[in-house]
């Protein structure tokens, strides 16, 4: 019966410390957006497989406005 208390002591003192871990301050933002964690960080390579993307798709648009060209919406 002590080793159950104990566990779940252990237990609720972690939980509430992970609890607490998710958040990010306003503060805090500018030293995690990292030039690296941008998904395109060259434009030119960004716009050129685009273009390689849309050429061997065969289709045009649909990257940033609703709809795809079809003529359907």
């Amino acid at each position: 019966m002590k080793n159950h208390l104990i566990k779940a002591l252990i237990l609720t003192a972690l939980t509430f410390i992970l609890w607490g871990c998710d958040t990010v301050e306003p503060w805090e933002k500018g030293a995690l957006a990292q030039y690296t964690m941008l998904p395109e960080r060259d434009p030119l390579e960004a716009s050129m497989a685009d273009h390689v993307f849309y050429t061997r798709e065969a289709a045009h648009g649909g990257a940033g406005v609703g709809g795809g060209g079809c003529g359907c919406n």
